[in-house]
């Protein structure tokens, strides 16, 4: 007896799940099979996860002699035929619940991942890692396809439901022709032309991987997979480093050129090439302090200032994507809003030292005073004309950054850091890559961004610095411990006990203003 193809649609609220359950419906109806969905909606919005099930009959309309097949409202543990998400983890989840099987269902599934509230509350990194998550996939679906969904967004300029549609398409899942689905999405709009471009990079996407698959099953065996390219590095840097930094470096060159220019990523290069030296000398080929280094140090160097925040705010890049978050039309009128507080420190950092730290003490005074810290509230229309060159010639103060106090400032914990770990490693490999791990604890911006860079230079004058009573034999050990428990909560207690523990001393205490208000319950006497 004929079964009818069960399909469920996995999706994050505001992604379009539901216009792809009404184009696979409408995909049916048009090649003229009985079809039908149900869905869970969830929290829109970016929030929740949402659900639709569908039931397409194999059979057309046609050789049914006037009959109609029941259909199901709902999936039934094991007998998935295929699961479809635009989100890794929920993709897992899903399969979590038992609905997937080796033995019968199709999983395509988007790699890139939005990350939870509990992975985003966590000080340190709380991303749940790729490889298990790809490893349940693997293990639970008849035939995976798992692509770079965001990838192909961004190329097409649609939202990721087209994508997906092109992926169910080109998997070969349902009984229809390319022509069937091209037809549904056509359209004179814009968003139809980028629709169809989205469709039409997924299918070719997915339909050569099933090729693919199917001539290493009959034909070969599975070749090991070709090495990473270097992603845009230039090539007398990928010269002078081994092949696995490639990567990653690539992606912190890029990001450096454009935070400040050619001469500040090659100062990354430079700062880098001095620890592959040190490792280079020990005869160490997988360089583990240089590639932990890497990332850290591009993390640090491109740090959060309102020069860069403006930058961010002003691309066409962010506009098109709200545009395509809130579903814009042509014809429509957007209006973006982009609100700043500046204070006291955002304006300082950009001027030389002398000027900063007056501007600082003023700002201190008033604290001490009684009085909130000065901030200037301020609301940008980055639709109009003169909100957009208020951000832009924000952005164009990055040539007068180098001369700004805080540039000063964190280019000089860095060198500190920096040759910490170089001579760490040139002792002690391990030491100097916990010290390398440290840079972890330069996150986020204002106090939370002081606050670790506080803990970092600690652990590095306290625990390894030449006033250390830690022993040099467990250094690496204590500073392995000390970094993790500087993660743990951000009042940093659990920081001080392990600074205690292994016989360094605890934080300085910082003074706090102490500010008397009178009780207005009070009445004098």
């Amino acid at each position: 007896m004929t079964q009818a193809i069960s399909i469920l649609l996995c999706a994050l609220g505001g992604e379009g799940g539901g216009v792809l359950a009404d184009w696979l419906v409408d995909v049916a109806r048009h090649a003229g099979h009985p079809a039908q969905a149900t869905s869970i909606p969830g929290v829109a919005q970016r929030t929740g996860a949402t659900t639709y099930y569908l039931e397409v009959y194999p059979l057309p309309h046609s050789q049914l002699q006037g009959r109609w097949p029941v259909l199901g409202l709902n999936p039934l543990p094991g007998r998935l035929d295929a699961l479809v998400s635009s989100e890794l983890l929920e993709t897992a989840r899903q399969i979590g619940n038992g609905l997937a099987s080796a033995d019968r269902t199709l999983v395509i599934s988007a790699s890139s991942r939005a990350l939870t509230t509990a992975e985003k509350m966590t000080m340190g990194d709380g991303r749940r890692a790729e490889g298990p998550l790809l490893d349940v996939v693997a293990a639970h679906s008849l035939r995976h396809h798992v692509l770079d969904m965001a990838q192909l967004c961004q190329q097409s300029g649609t939202m990721v439901s087209a994508v997906m549609l092109g992926s169910v398409a080109g998997s070969g899942l349902l009984p229809f022709a390319r022509t069937h689905y091209e037809a549904v999405l056509a359209g004179p709009g814009a968003s139809a032309q980028a629709s169809l471009r989205g469709f039409a990079l997924a299918f070719d996407r997915v339909a050569r991987q099933r090729e693919q698959a199917q001539y290493v099953e009959h034909v070969l065996k599975p070749e090991p997979p070709a090495p990473a390219a270097s992603a845009g590095l230039p090539a007398d840097v990928a010269a002078r480093f081994p092949a696995a930094l490639h990567p990653l470096m690539g992606l912190a060159h890029q990001r450096l050129l454009e935070y400040q220019g050619p001469a500040y990523a090659q100062l990354y290069v430079q700062r880098l090439a001095r620890l592959l030296n040190v490792e280079n000398f020990a005869a160490d080929a997988s360089h583990p302090v240089t590639a932990e280094t890497s990332r850290w140090l591009a993390l640090w160097m491109a740090f959060d200032d309102i020069v860069r925040v403006a930058d961010l705010k002003s691309r066409a890049s962010r506009w098109a994507r709200v545009t395509q978050e809130v579903k814009a039309q042509e014809g429509d009128v957007l209006k973006v809003y982009d609100h700043f507080k500046p204070g006291v420190p955002e304006l300082a950092a950009l001027l030389p030292q002398g000027l900063a730290k007056r501007l600082l003490r003023w700002d201190r005074a008033r604290v001490v005073r009684g009085q909130a810290p000065w901030s200037m509230p301020l609301k940008v229309a980055r639709h109009a004309l003169w909100g957009m060159a208020s951000l832009r010639l924000l952005a164009s103060l990055r040539v007068l950054r180098p001369l700004g106090s805080r540039y000063a400032t964190e280019q000089a914990l860095i060198e500190e850091w920096l040759d910490g770990i170089e001579n760490a490693t040139r002792h002690s490999p391990a030491l100097g890559l916990e010290l390398a791990r440290c840079g972890q604890l330069i996150k986020g911006y204002g106090s939370t961004n002081e606050r670790g860079k506080d803990n970092l230079l600690h652990i590095l004058r306290q625990v390894c610095g030449t006033a250390s009573k830690v022993p040099v034999a467990e250094q690496a050990q204590a500073v392995a411990r000390i970094r993790q428990a500087a993660l743990l909560d951000e009042a940093g207690q659990a920081l001080d006990q392990a600074l205690l523990q292994h016989g360094a001393p605890a934080r300085p205490v910082k003074e706090q203003p102490v500010l008397w208000m009178k009780n207005p319950r009070l009445k004098k006497t």
